[in-house]
């Protein structure tokens, strides 16, 4: 903090577990992403290399150590360990894994059917070697959970072994847990937090109006994902009440008068 303001809300500290941050590398350079950890770094907690980037992407390994320098996770996007697994190459997954040194893994059955007890028994081997979040939920359209199936997921993937469950609603923001307009399933997520426990959820939330509405819901220290590299640093003015959204979120009784009618 540059001055001390009363009244902004407390923000974990690193090593979060709890408030964390996840940005999407869509395919950053390296400058750019030393530019986004000279601007974000502190910010940011986890960065997803999406889609299947890790594949063919260049200087993969700079960005890494980059990452870690900075305190900040690395991990391949779950579409990449999906890409392995509809060949048969778990075994070459984590070697793949191994080679870069990579400490956290997703595991996603997004765009791929796989049976629940063997993404069970990928996240019990992963664990073993890795920090692992697992994914609930489709990123094909119309292809939808009942609410009880996204309780049994989540609840025996934390069991299996996944540090965080990931509610999933794509880069678009407009499936999974959210509606094709894009705002919540409000049903499902209350279900969720209920079942599940929103501290142990890390909910996909890339546009603003959804960052908003999780931060009124659950507080400055919800675990948020899917946000672009760009608005990392605006994603923490909403956590800290200091962007109109949720200018008065946390401040005291006293000040909500000022509230313009």
């Amino acid at each position: 903090m540059n001055i001390q303001l009363p009244f902004l809300p407390e923000r974990t500290g690193k090593p979060r577990k709890t408030g964390l941050t996840m940005m999407m590398d869509k395919g950053l350079s390296v400058r750019e992403a030393e530019n986004f950890i000279d601007a974000a770094g502190a910010y940011t907690d986890l960065i997803k290399l999406a889609f299947g980037t890790g594949i063919f992407a260049g200087h993969i390994d700079e960005k890494i150590k980059l990452y870690r320098q900075a305190g900040v996770r690395a991990y391949f996007g779950g579409t990449m360990f999906e890409a392995f697994i509809v060949r048969g190459l778990f075994d070459e997954f984590r070697r793949f894994v191994g080679k870069y040194g990579v400490d956290t893994v997703e595991v996603s059955d997004g765009s791929m059917a796989i049976p629940h007890e063997e993404k069970l028994e990928y996240i019990r081997i992963l664990s073993q070697e890795t920090t692992v979040l697992s994914e609930v939920g489709s990123k094909i359209r119309g292809v939808t959970l009942e609410p009880d199936t996204w309780v049994n997921c989540m609840k025996s993937e934390l069991e299996a072994g996944s540090w965080k469950v990931i509610a999933e609603a794509r880069e678009s923001g407009t499936i999974g847990i959210y509606h094709a307009d894009g705002t919540a399933d409000k049903r499902l997520v209350g279900l969720l937090e209920k079942e599940v426990g929103n501290d142990n959820i890390l909910w996909e939330a890339p546009n603003k109006n959804q960052q908003v509405w999780f931060i009124k819901k659950f507080g400055a220290n919800v675990n948020l994902g899917n946000v672009a590299t760009n608005e990392v640093v605006s994603l923490e003015t909403l956590r800290l009440g200091l962007r109109s959204d949720t200018f008065f979120e946390f401040l005291p009784e006293e000040l909500q008068s000022f509230k313009q009618q």
